[in-house]
């Protein structure tokens, strides 16, 4: 991910367009409504969760379908969370106990290595079946709207970026201190506490490590947005076990081709998958779209993506055009990447922007 840089976060004027466009996300940060996370918590599944995987994914679709009944609900002042018994077995457990079969034969994104991270394999991410994480800190350097951010940084990725400026964290899976789901809500609960807005998960990518993700938040008691910070490159089952339990997706959409992703991220089927999962995150939760403006490639990249936004999703879509390029990682082996953007890439970008009517774009 892409540090964000000379944002103020003073949202009471400058950002009044995030306000009206994150509007349940602020009530969580108020504390005025639960997190997702926590009314996962409340939705009640009948299931013995050593059932057949088949038959937990159908209890899962139910119990999301009751899930959203009662975020409606409590969203609407009809009920109050905390007025709810909490049931044997929740939503939550329930994702849980899937995304932890899934560790042995591992799909939680689109590369679907199938190795068994139980056992000690790693697949293309090369992260084991406990959490690294590389650093931990409160971010300052976030959309307006998000400081200050906890941010969690696992270590590994899905991607191959060869401009990534977390190189040593997103290739170096085995970087940093392991933790637990215990320890890690432990620190969550104290930063918010200290008065964070949320628990941001990132990167490397968090995909890898959805399940202790999934943990975490299940052992987490404090009520506080939970942002997943991602390429966005998961899998449809790994969408389904994040659906209901984030706050904001924050997303990086990178490229507007598959030939682009191939070349400079080593993946396969990059427009095909982004796309979908857009718009599975745009319907389960409050979205940012993070684009980041490469060198050489605003008519090839940035169109597509501006003009895929406008046309599938809404044109109040939070969207942060990022001008902050510079080589690193292996950038400086392709030429093309081996400088920053100009003014007039950016100035372009923004006029796509406002061609395609987008009425919510950082600048």
């Amino acid at each position: 991910m892409w540090r964000i840089l000379g944002k103020t976060s003073d949202v009471s004027s400058k950002e009044t367009k995030a306000v009206k466009s994150l509007e349940r996300y602020f009530s969580v940060v108020r504390d005025e409504l639960p997190a997702r996370f926590k009314v996962c918590k409340k939705t009640p599944v009948e299931i013995n969760l050593d059932e057949d995987i088949t038959e937990l994914w159908k209890s899962h679709d139910k119990a999301l379908e009751d899930f959203c009944e009662l975020l409606a609900r409590v969203d609407k002042g009809k009920v109050k969370l905390d007025e709810i018994s909490t049931p044997k077995r929740s939503l939550l457990d329930l994702k849980c106990e899937i995304s932890d079969r899934i560790l042995e034969s591992c799909h939680f994104c689109e590369h679907s290595c199938k190795v068994d991270r139980k056992e000690g394999e790693t697949g293309i991410c090369g992260v084991s079946k406990y959490p690294k994480i590389a650093s931990e800190f409160v971010h300052m350097g976030e959309e307006p709207e998000l400081v200050p951010s906890y941010t969690i940084f696992f270590s590994g990725c899905t991607l191959k970026c060869q401009f990534c400026q977390n190189w040593d964290i997103s290739q170096n899976p085995e970087t940093g201190q392991e933790s637990s789901p215990k320890k890690i809500s432990s620190l969550i609960s104290k930063r918010r506490e200290n008065g964070v807005k949320n628990v941001n998960w990132v990167g490397g990518d968090p995909t890898p490590n959805l399940h202790n993700v999934l943990a975490s938040l299940k052992e987490c008691e404090v009520n506080i947005p939970s942002v997943w910070n991602s390429n966005m490159y998961l899998s449809e089952e790994g969408m389904k076990l994040l659906s209901g339990t984030q706050d904001i997706y924050l997303t990086d959409f990178k490229y507007g081709n598959d030939e682009c992703a191939q070349k400079y991220s080593k993946i396969p089927n990059y427009w095909k998958v982004l796309t979908r999962n857009h718009k599975l995150a745009f319907d389960d939760s409050d979205l940012i779209i993070r684009h980041l403006i490469l060198p050489e490639h605003v008519e090839c990249c940035t169109k597509p993506i501006l003009n895929w936004i406008a046309e599938n999703l809404d044109l109040s879509t939070r969207i942060n055009i990022m001008d902050q390029y510079r080589p690193a990682g292996r950038a400086r082996k392709y030429q093309e990447l081996s400088r920053p953007i100009t003014g007039d890439e950016m100035d372009r970008a923004i006029e796509i922007a406002q061609e395609n009517g987008l009425k919510n774009v950082i600048r």
